[in-house]
């Protein structure tokens, strides 16, 4: 099964967080409300910088799924 690669998740205990699930590497989960970022894979010290360099990207590509996500909803 082919999973895409954001998926929005929210959670009844925690309500004030919507979250961006990445489900390709790297993934993590965004929480969109404070930007806390964690990740579900552990990194080498060789993979950081690789990591560093494309987290900012993929936090812009999680908010723009975000926003894209609650327009549908807004519509």
């Amino acid at each position: 099964m082919e999973l895409p690669k954001f998926i929005l998740g929210d959670n009844s205990a925690i309500k004030d967080a919507v979250y961006v699930i990445h489900t390709e590497f790297p993934r993590f989960i965004l929480n969109v409300a404070n930007d806390d970022l964690m990740w579900f894979e552990q990194f080498s010290n060789e993979d950081e910088k690789e990591i560093e360099e494309i987290t900012e990207n993929l936090v812009q590509e999680a908010l723009t799924f975000y926003d894209a996500e609650v327009a549908e909803y807004d519509s």
